[in-house]
């Protein structure tokens, strides 16, 4: 393995989840977020995002790293669009379950996503279209970082194995998340396997784009109603 290679796979693996959970609990020392700290965030996180994409899709074009290896093709195009289909039809389904189960649970046995929400969720306008553009970023650059480098990474590191690509390549994803505590963790792992799956049955990252797409503007844009007590503009984010 490149050595540039280790050095981002150490980064994803120690310096994102510790820089998340610092963030997430500067988030929960408020009580309330304002809308400038809201829009501050989704421009610092889509920021991020593409810089870090950036960062990664150098390295391999510098390692000369083919981009069907990478996921950024369409070997098939019909089998690709109906996979994207489907995997975001059951995404959707499943996060309007969760939401509808969410609001039936007490306030007091929910996890910190839900109180977190209330603090990161756009509640207007200009909040929903900055909110789009930050979900079209995240989309994007995580399964680029984690469903095509990452998981390319650990696939030809372990002589090809398709396995250890997928395995090790959904437990980064699901410790980049660990700000969402252990219930979180095993969720997003579990999507991790799921989505690096397609993207490896499908040769491509369209799949797994569409339905993260799905399942964060979905969140974002129903969560507000369906959680309730959202912030108000009284108090701000607290700052490093």
């Amino acid at each position: 393995m490149p050595w540039d290679f280790a050095l981002i796979l150490t980064f994803l693996a120690t310096a994102v989840p510790l820089v998340g959970r610092r963030r997430i609990r500067e988030l929960m020392r408020v009580p309330q977020t304002t809308k400038a700290n809201r829009l501050a965030l989704y421009r610092s996180t889509a920021a991020f995002q593409w810089l870090a994409a950036a960062v990664i899709f150098w390295r391999t074009v510098a390692h000369r790293v083919e981009a069907s290896r990478l996921g950024l093709a369409i070997p098939n195009a019909p089998f690709v669009a109906t996979t994207s289909l489907l995997l975001s039809a059951l995404v959707l389904a499943n996060q309007l379950l969760s939401l509808r189960r969410l609001a039936r649970e007490p306030a007091e046995s929910r996890s910190i996503l839900p109180h977190l929400a209330r603090k990161v969720f756009p509640q207007d306008h200009q909040e929903r279209l900055a909110f789009l553009g930050v979900v079209f970023a995240v989309s994007i650059c995580e399964e680029f970082i984690f469903r095509g480098f990452a998981q390319q990474v650990f696939q030809s590191t372990w002589h090809e194995s398709v396995l250890v690509g997928i395995v090790g390549s959904a437990l980064l994803f699901a410790v980049a998340h660990l700000y969402q505590g252990r219930q979180g963790l095993i969720a997003t792992f579990i999507v991790g396997v799921l989505f690096a799956s397609i993207r490896s049955w499908t040769g491509s990252l369209v799949a797994p784009m569409a339905a993260h797409f799905t399942a964060d503007l979905t969140a974002g844009l129903l969560g507000p109603s369906r959680i309730g007590g959202v912030g108000s503009s009284d108090s701000s984010l607290a700052k490093p």
